[in-house]
């Protein structure tokens, strides 16, 4: 999968704007929303939005380009960085300082976005961090891996650890 930092830049703006009037819109739900579009968008076309790399972290997957990015952006000015409370919660807010280039995403790639961005609303950053969980994908790595794109066809079922172990006991015993 082709990585395009300029669309992930992009792209990441675009979520941050949607989730403004969110009040549990912070990095946990950001994460979530891009990396379900990027899969949802593997899965419908058979390639990723951004192609990022996402890593699965304890409340779930996460572009691994996230924090550099955003740190970029808040050193052009582009976006800030704040920090709220929600549900007794610290919750790091992106807040983008300027409009996305649009212009870089096709139409289904628009309507996945706001396809993940819809099925957030009103559900708290845990909820959704909990429903990652159920990602096959995200099930399958250990901590800090890659998760692969090509997990995004394994939906459903859920994956039971019975039957990660066994996966990964196969994979051993090939050398995959």
């Amino acid at each position: 999968m082709e990585y395009s930092e300029e669309k992930f830049v992009e792209v990441l703006l675009y979520v941050a704007k949607r989730l403004e009037g969110d009040p549990s819109g912070g990095s946990l739900k950001i994460n979530k929303a891009m990396f379900n579009a990027d899969f949802g968008h593997m899965r419908a076309y058979g390639r990723p939005i951004t192609g990022a790399e996402y890593q699965k972290l304890p409340h779930g997957p996460a572009p691994r380009r996230l924090l550099p990015v955003r740190k970029q952006l808040v050193r052009s000015g582009d976006a800030m960085v704040c920090e709220d409370s929600y549900l007794g919660k610290t919750l790091v807010r992106l807040v983008a300082r300027r409009d996305p280039d649009l212009s870089r995403l096709e139409p289904s790639e628009k309507e996945l976005l706001d396809q993940a961005l819809a099925e957030m609303q009103g559900r708290t950053g845990t909820d959704v961090s909990e429903a990652s969980h159920r990602e096959p994908g995200w099930q399958m790595v250990d901590e800090g891996e890659t998760i692969p794109y090509e997990t995004a066809f394994l939906r459903p079922p859920v994956m039971t650890e019975r039957i990660r172990n066994r996966i990964l006991a196969l994979a051993a015993e090939h050398g995959l």
